[in-house]
């Protein structure tokens, strides 16, 4: 028992925070295929490897899965769409340790001025994808008003 306790209390608190690619794929509803295409086309950063080369995957991992299906399954955005939406927010992240860390006015309006080109940019997507979902809610709505007519002249 000792022993076990010995070689537990060696393994990081990082290490027992991992998980593995059957516990990622179970939690978030995902195929271990679709996780490590993720993991092949840069959606998903790489995960942390075992000395035997089986992925781990982090919190912040299981929680970008998460928005990348709810931006796949709930919005409908193509993965191309949700890469870039996710690299707008990684480079937002690496803005803000960077604002976090200047010190000169200059420097920290650039950062912000960079900051809102990002944010525009995924408004930009996001008001095209609401603009076709507009237009397909009117085209749908047109066609049952059309048949509500039709119904009506029946009678």
């Amino acid at each position: 028992m000792v022993a076990a306790n010995e070689q537990y209390s060696s393994i990081s608190i990082d290490e027992r925070s991992l998980f593995t690619i059957e516990q990622v794929a179970e939690r978030t509803g995902l195929t271990k295929r679709t996780l490590r295409y993720y993991e092949e086309v840069g959606l998903l950063p790489p995960t942390d490897r075992t000395e035997g080369n089986y992925r781990r995957y982090s919190e912040a991992d299981i929680q970008r899965l998460e928005r990348i299906k709810k931006l796949r399954d709930l919005l409908g955005f193509s993965l191309a769409d949700i890469r870039n939406l996710l690299e707008a927010d990684d480079e937002r992240g690496q803005i803000k340790v960077a604002y976090q860390n200047e010190t000169e006015a200059a420097a920290k309006i650039a950062q912000l001025d960079r900051a809102d080109e990002l944010i525009r940019s995924q408004l930009q997507m996001i008001e095209r994808k609401l603009t076709g979902l507009e237009q397909m809610r009117a085209a749908l709505l047109a066609k049952l008003e059309s048949h509500q007519r039709t119904r009506e002249e029946l009678f």
